[in-house]
């Protein structure tokens, strides 16, 4: 399905450029309230969160008054994780849940994730129909002046989101004689993250807690792990934790200063889960899944099967297959009996839950020997080169060069203007000749 505005992971891009601007959001709230509102349910009620970017101030309420022009109510949270928007849209029963943010990107970008009444991310057909609406008459969405939305802000939804997280461990569980780093990439989960580990006892401390509106993503968080790997050797913590600009990505630290990435973490919990007879099916991983993860799993006897990238995608294959943990390298995890979508506090809090006794970061999350990986995100002006025969003909030369000693993936990033080129091999020489040669033909 052929999308217009929408990629893998909502509406992302540069502001005031392109689609992501005032003009548009207005269109984006209209058309999305317009398609909630059809579906005739007696209170339509929509709820925005946002991260810290200096932009939301201006796509915020664009957003806002298109919604309300389309007859719906809206409840504004301010800063907020990803999944606290997803679990509140689904507590409050909510019509939709609106995530203004751009996640792990600069300061420059911003965009949109679409949650439904279930606090699902809304599926590609909804999506295509919502699209279809932006590009409609407005007139015929706008609704009269008597049936207008309301806006009311809500001041507890940090609170709200903090005890729904709590309520799914023990009401004894606690961090006590713990030290905890936290990044929160001066991002959405800056208030949350460290209000939670404080609540448990742990002590705490936090880094990228001192958002500017700039600085979002900017040498800290889970795409600068290095962070989080200085602070514990400095404070001498138990572990680390490093979220992104939204919060529903982790990357983890042990107390040796190791860096622990999506695969060693959903490979600890899935070995854990097994042992308690909570893992239902087995886990969904994605085409980037290091191959070290699929022979850990087969020698584990867990069953493991693969989705495109994008956690969307991930969710997806766990609801058909009715397995329970699915997530990517990247971070974003999903543990399908507590949520919706990735979520990387409450990801934390059930590592945290598997150390209460004692048990140190590096023996429960080192559990398998990772694959030499390399990946390479080569910037275009058009994605769509990766469809060129001259480049496909290079990656199958690719390919062929590293048969049997390792893969090649090349793919279109679903949310930056870049082509992502990755590759396993035990061989690094081979691995990085490879490499150049799709890059340089890609470039």
């Amino acid at each position: 399905m052929i999308k217009k505005y929408f990629g893998t992971d909502g509406i992302r891009g540069v502001v005031n450029k392109g689609n992501i601007n005032g003009d548009m959001f207005f269109k984006f709230g209209l058309a999305a309230g317009t398609f909630f509102k059809n579906r005739k349910k007696t209170k339509q009620t929509a709820i925005i969160a946002k991260d810290t970017r200096l932009s939301g101030y201006t796509l915020e309420p664009a957003l806002v008054s298109g919604l309300t022009s389309a007859g719906m109510h809206v409840y504004t949270l301010g800063p907020l994780p990803t999944n606290g928007l997803a679990m509140l849209t689904k507590s409050m029963k909510a019509n939709m849940g609106i995530m203004i943010t751009a996640s792990h990107n600069p300061y420059y970008d911003n965009g949109l994730k679409l949650f439904g009444p279930d606090g699902l991310k809304l599926s590609d057909k909804i999506e295509k129909k919502i699209e279809d609406l932006i590009d409609k008459k407005l007139d015929k969405q706008l609704s009269p002046p008597k049936t207008l939305g309301r806006v009311k802000r809500l001041e507890n939804g940090t609170e709200q989101y903090i005890e729904i997280l709590k309520k799914n461990f023990p009401k004894n569980f606690n961090l006590k004689g713990l030290k905890i780093i936290i990044d929160c990439a001066n991002g959405a989960g800056y208030k949350s993250g460290p209000k939670l580990l404080k609540s448990l006892g742990a002590k705490v401390v936090s880094i990228g807690v001192k958002p500017n509106g700039l600085n979002i993503n900017e040498k800290c968080g889970s795409t600068f792990p290095k962070k989080i790997q200085l602070a514990v050797k400095k404070y001498k913590a138990h572990i680390g934790i490093s979220l992104d600009g939204d919060a529903d990505r982790i990357i983890m630290c042990d107390e040796n200063g190791n860096i622990i990435d999506g695969d060693q973490i959903i490979a600890a919990l899935a070995r854990r889960w097994k042992n308690k007879k909570m893992l239902k099916g087995g886990v969904i991983g994605t085409l980037m899944s290091n191959y070290g993860i699929e022979k850990f799993f087969k020698l584990n006897k867990i069953k493991f099967l693969k989705a495109n990238v994008g956690d969307r995608y991930v969710k997806k294959k766990m609801q058909e297959k009715r397995f329970n943990l699915g997530g990517e390298q990247s971070g974003h995890i999903i543990l399908g009996k507590f949520a919706t979508t990735g979520d990387g506090l409450l990801v934390a809090l059930e590592v945290l839950f598997s150390l209460r006794k004692g048990k140190k970061a590096s023996e429960f999350l080192n559990v398998f020997k990772k694959i030499p990986q390399i990946l390479e995100n080569v910037t275009v002006r058009d994605k769509n080169i990766i469809n060129n025969s001259e480049v496909r003909k290079t990656i199958k030369i690719a390919n062929n060069l590293m048969k049997g000693q390792g893969r090649m993936l090349v793919r279109k990033s679903g949310t930056e203007p870049k082509i992502r080129i990755m590759g396993e091999s035990e061989n690094k020489e081979l691995l990085l000749r490879c490499i150049k040669i799709i890059k340089k033909k890609i470039k």
